[in-house]
Protein backbone atom coordinates (compact mmCIF):
# COMPACT_ATOMS: atom_id res chain seq x y z
CA UNK A 1 0.00 0.00 0.00
CA UNK A 2 1.06 3.59 -0.57
CA UNK A 3 0.75 6.19 2.20
CA UNK A 4 -2.81 7.23 1.37
CA UNK A 5 -3.95 3.59 1.21
CA UNK A 6 -2.14 2.82 4.48
CA UNK A 7 -3.87 5.63 6.36
CA UNK A 8 -7.22 4.65 4.85
CA UNK A 9 -6.60 1.10 6.03
CA UNK A 10 -5.99 2.38 9.55
CA UNK A 11 -9.16 4.46 9.44
CA UNK A 12 -11.36 1.74 7.98
CA UNK A 13 -10.08 -1.39 9.72
CA UNK A 14 -9.71 -0.06 13.24
CA UNK A 15 -12.19 1.98 15.30
CA UNK A 16 -11.19 5.65 15.32
CA UNK A 17 -12.50 7.59 18.33
CA UNK A 18 -12.45 10.93 16.58
CA UNK A 19 -14.82 9.55 13.94
CA UNK A 20 -17.12 7.15 15.78
CA UNK A 21 -16.78 8.18 19.42
CA UNK A 22 -17.42 5.99 22.43
CA UNK A 23 -17.57 2.67 20.57
CA UNK A 24 -13.85 3.01 19.75
CA UNK A 25 -12.82 3.44 23.39
CA UNK A 26 -11.25 0.34 24.93
CA UNK A 27 -11.69 0.22 28.72
CA UNK A 28 -8.44 -1.62 29.38
CA UNK A 29 -4.77 -1.63 28.36
CA UNK A 30 -4.61 -5.26 27.23
CA UNK A 31 -4.32 -4.62 23.49
CA UNK A 32 -1.67 -1.92 23.91
CA UNK A 33 0.37 -4.09 26.27
CA UNK A 34 0.20 -7.09 23.91
CA UNK A 35 1.01 -5.06 20.81
CA UNK A 36 4.00 -3.37 22.47
CA UNK A 37 5.17 -6.73 23.82
CA UNK A 38 5.46 -7.94 20.22
CA UNK A 39 7.47 -4.80 19.46
CA UNK A 40 9.91 -5.65 22.29
CA UNK A 41 8.35 -3.07 24.64
CA UNK A 42 9.66 0.13 23.02
CA UNK A 43 7.99 2.26 25.73
CA UNK A 44 10.78 1.24 28.13
CA UNK A 45 13.58 2.33 25.78
CA UNK A 46 13.26 6.12 26.05
CA UNK A 47 12.69 8.72 28.77
CA UNK A 48 9.33 10.45 28.78
CA UNK A 49 7.01 13.05 30.29
CA UNK A 50 3.32 12.13 30.46
CA UNK A 51 0.82 14.99 30.05
CA UNK A 52 -2.93 14.69 30.69
CA UNK A 53 -5.83 16.95 31.64
CA UNK A 54 -9.05 18.25 30.13
CA UNK A 55 -7.82 21.47 28.50
CA UNK A 56 -4.35 22.72 27.63
CA UNK A 57 -2.54 19.40 27.45
CA UNK A 58 -1.78 19.81 23.75
CA UNK A 59 -0.39 23.33 24.11
CA UNK A 60 1.56 22.31 27.22
CA UNK A 61 3.02 19.31 25.39
CA UNK A 62 4.13 21.40 22.43
CA UNK A 63 5.64 24.14 24.62
CA UNK A 64 7.63 21.66 26.69
CA UNK A 65 8.81 19.86 23.55
CA UNK A 66 9.95 23.20 22.09
CA UNK A 67 11.97 23.97 25.23
CA UNK A 68 13.66 20.57 25.26
CA UNK A 69 14.60 20.60 21.58
CA UNK A 70 15.91 24.17 21.93
CA UNK A 71 18.06 22.91 24.80
CA UNK A 72 19.61 20.40 22.39
CA UNK A 73 17.69 17.23 23.24
CA UNK A 74 16.35 14.94 20.54
CA UNK A 75 12.71 15.26 21.51
CA UNK A 76 9.81 13.02 20.54
CA UNK A 77 6.28 14.41 20.66
CA UNK A 78 3.13 12.32 20.60
CA UNK A 79 -0.21 14.18 20.50
CA UNK A 80 -3.77 13.71 19.27
CA UNK A 81 -5.90 14.31 17.34
CA UNK A 82 -4.30 15.59 14.16
CA UNK A 83 -5.69 18.46 12.10
CA UNK A 84 -4.56 17.77 8.53
CA UNK A 85 -2.17 14.83 8.35
CA UNK A 86 -2.13 11.68 10.49
CA UNK A 87 1.64 12.12 10.86
CA UNK A 88 1.18 15.30 12.94
CA UNK A 89 0.61 12.96 15.90
CA UNK A 90 4.19 11.65 15.86
CA UNK A 91 7.14 14.04 15.60
CA UNK A 92 10.80 14.26 16.52
CA UNK A 93 12.22 17.78 16.89
CA UNK A 94 9.12 19.07 15.14
CA UNK A 95 9.49 16.84 12.08
CA UNK A 96 6.66 14.44 11.37
CA UNK A 97 7.32 10.73 10.99
CA UNK A 98 7.89 9.94 7.31
CA UNK A 99 5.14 8.52 5.13
CA UNK A 100 7.38 5.52 4.48
CA UNK A 101 7.79 5.01 8.22
CA UNK A 102 4.02 4.68 8.60
CA UNK A 103 3.77 2.37 5.57
CA UNK A 104 6.56 0.09 6.79
CA UNK A 105 5.15 -0.20 10.32
CA UNK A 106 1.68 -1.14 9.14
CA UNK A 107 2.99 -3.58 6.52
CA UNK A 108 5.27 -5.31 9.01
CA UNK A 109 2.69 -5.60 11.76
CA UNK A 110 -0.55 -6.25 9.90
CA UNK A 111 -0.59 -9.88 11.07
CA UNK A 112 -0.45 -8.59 14.67
CA UNK A 113 -3.26 -6.13 13.97
CA UNK A 114 -5.39 -8.87 12.46
CA UNK A 115 -4.85 -11.07 15.49
CA UNK A 116 -5.04 -8.51 18.31
CA UNK A 117 -7.67 -6.24 16.71
CA UNK A 118 -6.38 -3.04 18.33
CA UNK A 119 -8.19 0.27 18.04
CA UNK A 120 -6.82 3.01 15.81
CA UNK A 121 -5.48 4.80 18.88
CA UNK A 122 -3.81 1.68 20.29
CA UNK A 123 -2.07 1.09 16.99
CA UNK A 124 -0.96 4.73 16.76
CA UNK A 125 0.50 4.67 20.28
CA UNK A 126 2.46 1.52 19.42
CA UNK A 127 3.73 3.15 16.21
CA UNK A 128 4.86 6.26 18.11
CA UNK A 129 6.64 4.33 20.84
CA UNK A 130 8.34 2.06 18.30
CA UNK A 131 9.46 5.10 16.27
CA UNK A 132 10.83 6.94 19.32
CA UNK A 133 12.75 3.83 20.44
CA UNK A 134 14.20 3.16 16.98
CA UNK A 135 15.25 6.80 16.58
CA UNK A 136 16.77 6.82 20.09
CA UNK A 137 15.16 10.05 21.26
CA UNK A 138 16.61 11.62 24.40
CA UNK A 139 13.11 12.21 25.74
CA UNK A 140 9.53 12.04 24.48
CA UNK A 141 6.57 14.20 25.47
CA UNK A 142 3.54 11.92 25.47
CA UNK A 143 0.06 13.46 25.54
CA UNK A 144 -2.78 11.40 26.98
CA UNK A 145 -5.49 10.71 24.41
CA UNK A 146 -8.56 10.43 26.63
CA UNK A 147 -8.81 10.18 30.40
CA UNK A 148 -5.65 8.71 31.83
CA UNK A 149 -6.05 5.55 33.87
CA UNK A 150 -7.12 3.41 30.89
CA UNK A 151 -5.58 5.50 28.11
CA UNK A 152 -3.30 3.57 25.77
CA UNK A 153 -0.38 5.88 26.57
CA UNK A 154 -0.52 4.84 30.23
CA UNK A 155 1.95 1.99 29.78
CA UNK A 156 4.96 4.30 30.02
CA UNK A 157 6.95 4.93 33.18
CA UNK A 158 7.71 8.63 32.79
CA UNK A 159 10.19 10.87 34.57
CA UNK A 160 7.36 13.23 35.31
CA UNK A 161 3.56 13.24 35.16
CA UNK A 162 1.58 16.40 34.38
CA UNK A 163 -2.18 17.01 34.69
CA UNK A 164 -3.20 20.44 33.42
CA UNK A 165 -6.74 20.76 34.81
CA UNK A 166 -10.13 19.08 35.12
CA UNK A 167 -13.22 20.11 33.18
CA UNK A 168 -16.43 18.81 31.67
CA UNK A 169 -15.57 16.60 28.70
CA UNK A 170 -16.24 12.99 27.65
CA UNK A 171 -18.61 12.53 30.58
CA UNK A 172 -20.21 9.55 28.82
CA UNK A 173 -16.90 7.74 29.25
CA UNK A 174 -15.07 9.31 32.20
CA UNK A 175 -17.98 10.06 34.52
CA UNK A 176 -20.58 12.75 35.12
CA UNK A 177 -18.91 14.55 38.03
CA UNK A 178 -15.63 16.46 38.17
CA UNK A 179 -14.47 14.10 40.91
CA UNK A 180 -14.99 11.02 38.71
CA UNK A 181 -13.25 12.71 35.79
CA UNK A 182 -10.36 13.73 38.06
CA UNK A 183 -10.01 10.16 39.34
CA UNK A 184 -9.58 8.92 35.76
CA UNK A 185 -7.02 11.66 34.98
CA UNK A 186 -5.18 10.88 38.23
CA UNK A 187 -4.63 7.39 36.90
CA UNK A 188 -1.36 8.55 35.31
CA UNK A 189 0.15 9.31 38.75
CA UNK A 190 2.72 6.57 39.39
CA UNK A 191 4.77 5.41 42.38
CA UNK A 192 7.47 7.90 43.41
CA UNK A 193 7.23 9.82 40.12
CA UNK A 194 6.74 13.58 40.61
CA UNK A 195 3.40 14.98 39.43
CA UNK A 196 2.58 18.55 38.48
CA UNK A 197 -1.03 19.71 38.58
CA UNK A 198 -1.52 22.80 36.44
CA UNK A 199 -4.51 24.40 38.16
CA UNK A 200 -5.49 24.25 41.81
CA UNK A 201 -9.21 23.43 41.72
CA UNK A 202 -10.90 23.18 45.09
CA UNK A 203 -13.46 20.60 43.89
CA UNK A 204 -10.85 18.02 42.91
CA UNK A 205 -7.67 18.86 44.82
CA UNK A 206 -8.19 16.03 47.31
CA UNK A 207 -8.40 13.49 44.50
CA UNK A 208 -4.89 14.37 43.35
CA UNK A 209 -3.35 14.83 46.78
CA UNK A 210 -4.72 11.51 48.07
CA UNK A 211 -3.54 9.64 44.97
CA UNK A 212 -0.07 11.24 45.18
CA UNK A 213 0.23 10.33 48.87
CA UNK A 214 -0.85 6.75 48.16
CA UNK A 215 1.78 6.51 45.43
CA UNK A 216 4.45 8.38 47.41
CA UNK A 217 4.65 10.78 44.47
CA UNK A 218 5.85 14.36 45.09
CA UNK A 219 3.10 16.78 44.00
CA UNK A 220 2.96 20.50 43.26
CA UNK A 221 0.36 22.89 41.85
CA UNK A 222 1.75 25.17 39.12
CA UNK A 223 -0.90 27.86 39.61
CA UNK A 224 0.28 28.32 43.20
CA UNK A 225 3.97 28.36 42.31
CA UNK A 226 4.04 31.20 39.77
CA UNK A 227 2.54 34.67 39.53
CA UNK A 228 2.00 36.44 36.21
CA UNK A 229 2.00 40.18 35.59
CA UNK A 230 0.48 41.34 32.32
CA UNK A 231 -1.01 44.55 31.04
CA UNK A 232 -4.60 43.65 30.22
CA UNK A 233 -5.09 45.84 27.18
CA UNK A 234 -7.50 45.53 24.29
CA UNK A 235 -5.92 44.54 20.99
CA UNK A 236 -6.86 44.32 17.34
CA UNK A 237 -6.51 40.54 17.61
CA UNK A 238 -3.43 40.36 15.41
CA UNK A 239 -0.58 40.59 17.93
CA UNK A 240 2.28 38.19 17.26
CA UNK A 241 3.23 37.46 20.86
CA UNK A 242 1.72 37.20 24.30
CA UNK A 243 4.06 39.47 26.28
CA UNK A 244 4.21 38.97 30.05
CA UNK A 245 6.30 38.80 33.19
CA UNK A 246 6.24 35.83 35.51
CA UNK A 247 7.92 35.25 38.84
CA UNK A 248 8.21 32.66 41.58
CA UNK A 249 9.00 33.04 45.28
CA UNK A 250 11.05 31.55 46.90
CA UNK A 251 13.68 31.35 45.57
CA UNK A 252 13.21 34.43 43.42
CA UNK A 253 12.91 33.35 39.79
CA UNK A 254 11.86 35.94 37.25
CA UNK A 255 11.17 35.85 33.55
CA UNK A 256 10.08 38.39 30.96
CA UNK A 257 8.69 36.16 28.23
CA UNK A 258 7.10 36.34 24.83
CA UNK A 259 4.95 33.45 23.63
CA UNK A 260 3.85 32.97 20.04
CA UNK A 261 0.63 31.28 21.21
CA UNK A 262 -1.38 34.42 21.86
CA UNK A 263 -4.51 33.08 23.57
CA UNK A 264 -4.63 34.47 27.11
CA UNK A 265 -5.40 30.99 28.46
CA UNK A 266 -1.84 30.00 27.55
CA UNK A 267 -0.65 31.87 30.64
CA UNK A 268 -2.01 29.00 32.74
CA UNK A 269 -0.15 26.50 30.58
CA UNK A 270 3.12 28.46 30.80
CA UNK A 271 3.09 28.04 34.59
CA UNK A 272 2.77 24.29 34.12
CA UNK A 273 5.58 24.23 31.57
CA UNK A 274 7.93 26.19 33.85
CA UNK A 275 7.22 23.82 36.74
CA UNK A 276 8.02 20.91 34.42
CA UNK A 277 11.26 22.60 33.34
CA UNK A 278 12.30 23.04 36.97
CA UNK A 279 11.58 19.39 37.69
CA UNK A 280 13.56 18.25 34.64
CA UNK A 281 16.48 20.41 35.77
CA UNK A 282 16.38 18.60 39.10
CA UNK A 283 16.60 15.34 37.15
CA UNK A 284 19.77 16.47 35.38
CA UNK A 285 18.51 18.06 32.18
CA UNK A 286 20.51 21.11 31.18
CA UNK A 287 17.91 23.75 30.32
CA UNK A 288 18.92 27.38 30.83
CA UNK A 289 16.73 30.48 30.91
CA UNK A 290 17.68 31.46 27.38
CA UNK A 291 16.49 28.08 26.09
CA UNK A 292 13.11 28.80 27.67
CA UNK A 293 12.87 32.31 26.25
CA UNK A 294 13.94 31.27 22.76
CA UNK A 295 11.60 28.26 22.64
CA UNK A 296 8.47 30.06 23.79
CA UNK A 297 8.88 32.73 21.11
CA UNK A 298 8.66 30.08 18.39
CA UNK A 299 6.57 27.14 19.60
CA UNK A 300 4.57 27.02 16.36
CA UNK A 301 7.69 27.04 14.19
CA UNK A 302 9.51 24.44 16.30
CA UNK A 303 6.63 22.01 16.76
CA UNK A 304 4.06 22.66 14.05
CA UNK A 305 1.25 23.50 16.48
CA UNK A 306 -1.87 25.06 14.93
CA UNK A 307 -5.41 25.98 15.87
CA UNK A 308 -4.82 27.70 19.21
CA UNK A 309 -6.23 31.24 18.96
CA UNK A 310 -4.75 31.37 15.46
CA UNK A 311 -5.27 34.29 13.09
CA UNK A 312 -6.37 33.00 9.68
CA UNK A 313 -6.92 36.36 8.00
CA UNK A 314 -6.63 40.04 8.85
CA UNK A 315 -9.17 41.35 6.32
CA UNK A 316 -11.62 40.60 7.74
CA UNK A 317 -10.01 39.60 11.02
CA UNK A 318 -10.61 35.83 11.25
CA UNK A 319 -9.50 33.75 14.23
CA UNK A 320 -9.96 30.06 15.04
CA UNK A 321 -9.54 28.03 18.22
CA UNK A 322 -9.96 24.35 19.08
CA UNK A 323 -11.67 24.97 22.46
CA UNK A 324 -14.69 22.68 22.45
CA UNK A 325 -15.92 22.02 26.01
CA UNK A 326 -17.43 24.49 28.52
CA UNK A 327 -14.07 25.47 30.01
CA UNK A 328 -12.46 25.77 26.59
CA UNK A 329 -15.31 27.90 25.24
CA UNK A 330 -15.13 30.12 28.34
CA UNK A 331 -11.47 30.82 27.55
CA UNK A 332 -12.38 31.53 23.92
CA UNK A 333 -15.03 34.04 24.96
CA UNK A 334 -12.56 35.76 27.29
CA UNK A 335 -10.13 36.07 24.39
CA UNK A 336 -12.83 37.45 22.11
CA UNK A 337 -13.59 40.06 24.77
CA UNK A 338 -10.03 41.41 24.45
CA UNK A 339 -10.47 42.19 20.74
CA UNK A 340 -11.80 45.49 19.44
CA UNK A 341 -14.53 44.77 16.86
CA UNK A 342 -17.94 46.05 15.78
CA UNK A 343 -19.82 42.78 15.25
CA UNK A 344 -19.04 39.11 15.81
CA UNK A 345 -19.63 36.44 13.16
CA UNK A 346 -19.41 32.98 14.74
CA UNK A 347 -18.80 29.91 12.54
CA UNK A 348 -19.71 26.91 14.68
CA UNK A 349 -19.92 23.13 14.33
CA UNK A 350 -19.88 20.37 16.96
CA UNK A 351 -19.82 16.58 17.34
CA UNK A 352 -23.01 14.65 18.01
CA UNK A 353 -22.10 12.69 21.15
CA UNK A 354 -21.69 15.57 23.59
CA UNK A 355 -24.22 17.51 25.61
CA UNK A 356 -23.74 20.96 24.10
CA UNK A 357 -26.39 22.75 26.14
CA UNK A 358 -23.77 24.11 28.60
CA UNK A 359 -21.80 25.55 25.70
CA UNK A 360 -24.81 27.06 23.91
CA UNK A 361 -25.94 28.70 27.16
CA UNK A 362 -22.60 30.52 27.34
CA UNK A 363 -22.55 31.96 23.82
CA UNK A 364 -23.51 35.58 23.14
CA UNK A 365 -26.89 36.29 21.53
CA UNK A 366 -25.76 39.57 19.95
CA UNK A 367 -23.79 38.00 17.10
CA UNK A 368 -24.49 36.21 13.82
CA UNK A 369 -24.08 32.42 13.73
CA UNK A 370 -23.07 30.26 10.78
CA UNK A 371 -24.01 26.67 11.57
CA UNK A 372 -22.09 23.86 9.88
CA UNK A 373 -21.21 20.21 10.32
CA UNK A 374 -17.59 19.05 10.65
CA UNK A 375 -16.84 16.51 7.93
CA UNK A 376 -16.59 13.42 10.14
CA UNK A 377 -19.20 10.74 10.96
CA UNK A 378 -19.53 12.13 14.51
CA UNK A 379 -20.38 15.60 13.23
CA UNK A 380 -23.76 16.92 14.37
CA UNK A 381 -26.02 17.89 11.48
CA UNK A 382 -26.00 21.67 11.05
CA UNK A 383 -29.81 21.84 11.04
CA UNK A 384 -29.93 20.04 14.40
CA UNK A 385 -27.33 22.42 15.80
CA UNK A 386 -29.34 25.41 14.57
CA UNK A 387 -32.52 24.14 16.27
CA UNK A 388 -30.71 23.59 19.57
CA UNK A 389 -29.01 26.97 19.31
CA UNK A 390 -32.31 28.77 18.64
CA UNK A 391 -33.67 27.52 21.97
CA UNK A 392 -30.86 29.58 23.57
CA UNK A 393 -31.62 32.66 21.47
CA UNK A 394 -28.73 32.12 19.04
CA UNK A 395 -29.74 33.06 15.51
CA UNK A 396 -28.07 32.19 12.23
CA UNK A 397 -28.20 30.18 9.02
CA UNK A 398 -27.16 26.64 8.04
CA UNK A 399 -24.35 26.04 5.55
CA UNK A 400 -23.44 22.82 3.69
CA UNK A 401 -19.81 22.78 4.86
CA UNK A 402 -17.37 24.47 7.21
CA UNK A 403 -15.68 26.25 4.31
CA UNK A 404 -19.02 27.49 2.95
CA UNK A 405 -19.88 28.84 6.39
CA UNK A 406 -16.51 30.58 6.71
CA UNK A 407 -16.80 32.07 3.22
CA UNK A 408 -20.26 33.45 4.02
CA UNK A 409 -19.09 34.90 7.33
CA UNK A 410 -16.13 36.63 5.69
CA UNK A 411 -18.34 37.97 2.89
CA UNK A 412 -20.82 39.38 5.41
CA UNK A 413 -18.23 40.83 7.79
CA UNK A 414 -17.67 44.56 7.82
CA UNK A 415 -14.23 46.15 7.89
CA UNK A 416 -14.10 46.23 11.69
CA UNK A 417 -15.91 42.95 12.37
CA UNK A 418 -14.49 39.74 13.85
CA UNK A 419 -15.03 36.28 12.36
CA UNK A 420 -14.46 33.41 14.79
CA UNK A 421 -14.32 29.72 13.82
CA UNK A 422 -14.67 26.99 16.44
CA UNK A 423 -16.84 24.68 18.49
CA UNK A 424 -14.83 21.59 17.59
CA UNK A 425 -11.27 20.58 16.78
CA UNK A 426 -12.65 19.07 13.57
CA UNK A 427 -14.15 22.38 12.45
CA UNK A 428 -10.79 24.09 12.95
CA UNK A 429 -9.06 21.25 11.06
CA UNK A 430 -10.96 22.25 7.93
CA UNK A 431 -9.82 25.88 7.93
CA UNK A 432 -6.18 25.98 9.13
Amino acid sequence: MNYKETVEYLYSQLPLFTRVGQSAYKANLDNTIELCKRLDDPQHKFKSVHIGGTNGKGSTSHMLAAVLQTAGYKTGLYTSPHLKDFRERIRINGQMISEQGVIDFVEEHRPDFDEIQPSFFEMTVALAFDFFAREKVDIAIVEVGLGGRLDSTNIITPLLSVITNIGWDHMNILGDTLQLIAAEKAGIIKPEIPVIIGEYQREVVDIFVDKAIAQNAPICFASAEWKIFQENQKSDGTKEYLDFKIEKHPPITYYHLQLDLTGAYQLKNVKTVLCAVEELRQLGFIINDEHVRTALRQVKTLTGLHGRWETLSKHPLTICDTGHNPEGIQEVLQNIATVNYDHLHFVIGVVNDKDISKILAMLPVDCTYYFCRPGIPRGLEAESLKLKAESFGLIGEVYPSVKDALHAAQQNAGENDLVFVGGSTFVVAEVV
